[in-house]
């Protein structure tokens, strides 16, 4: 079995950590660097609920893509919920390594399982990294549909293939008009829309996305917008970082056996339609 040294290596080399931005907090939150390792589970969130099923899995490294102390502390202790997600994994002997903004802009990253998810054709990144001669690397994606379909076809083909959530899948835009290109970046994307429309895409697929962005970006384009869970945009990554990693595995002869958590930790819960309150126009009398 290798040692968490090699493998923290190997992950290093997919998604480096000086790839990540400054304000990131990416890298080995902790674990021995002798420990050997034999199975190890990926997750989005570094929350209780993935710690306990990492112990309870066996597994000895967690591998999440948000990161646990984003803002730095001065305590790990273990009444505060994330002092206790450290004791409860440094107890069980469980490493923690985050990926974040270095694992979004790489080749393959975030954006690329995404649209995959979505079974999207990717053309290029909508934010290039300038660093990456061969144009591959950087935020976002620009993709195609093979077959033009309508605004609301889109969006289903989103709530049905992104794993489902509270939230589902919010759209702004006309309903009936045609989509062929489309831009997706995984997690909060309204910083981008400038990017998206110069791209010239019909869509953009993302999350977090706010009134007044939106409104915003309504306003100057024709652009159709569909917001999904944080969580669901990002999860897909987990698979895509597992099964690179079991590339590794299997070409070093390391026998790790890798896990992908099917929890939800989307933090909203449940979702209520809205009422039209009799005061407004078009309420039921």
């Amino acid at each position: 079995m290798p040692r968490l040294s090699e493998v923290i290596a190997a992950l290093d080399a997919l998604w480096p950590p000086s790839r990540a931005e400054q304000w990131d907090a990416v890298g080995t939150v902790c674990g021995d660097p002798e420990a050997e390792v034999s199975r190890v589970l990926f997750a989005v969130d570094p929350v209780q609920e993935i710690a306990d099923e990492a112990v309870k899995l066996g597994a000895d490294l967690i591998v999440t893509h948000h990161p646990l102390y984003l803002r730095g502390t001065t305590t790990v202790e273990a009444g505060t919920f994330k002092g206790r997600v450290v004791h409860t994994l440094i107890k069980n002997d469980i490493a923690l390594h985050v990926a974040h903004t270095n694992a979004d802009t790489a080749d393959p990253g975030v954006s690329d399982a995404l649209a995959g998810a979505l079974d999207l054709r990717i053309t290029g990144p909508l934010v290039p990294d300038p660093t990456d001669p061969a144009g591959r690397r950087g935020l976002g994606r620009i993709c195609e549909l093979d077959h033009p379909e309508t605004l609301r076809e889109f969006a289903a083909r989103a709530a049905a293939w992104l794993p489902q959530t509270a939230q589902g899948i919010r759209v702004a835009g006309d309903p009936d008009a045609p989509i062929r290109r489309v831009a997706v970046s995984g997690g909060s994307g309204d910083s981008l829309f400038e990017q998206v429309r110069a791209a010239g895409v019909d869509v953009f697929l993302t999350a977090d996305l706010r009134h007044h962005p939106v409104s915003e970006a309504r306003e100057q384009s024709p652009l159709a917008l569909v917001d999904a869970a944080h969580w669901a945009t990002e999860w897909p990554w987990c698979e895509q970082a597992a099964a690179q990693l079991d590339a590794i595995s299997e070409r070093h002869g390391w026998g790790l056996r890798t896990h992908v958590s099917r929890t939800v930790t989307d933090p909203w819960t449940a979702h209520a339609p809205s009422v039209t309150p009799p005061s407004l126009p078009g309420a039921p009398n």
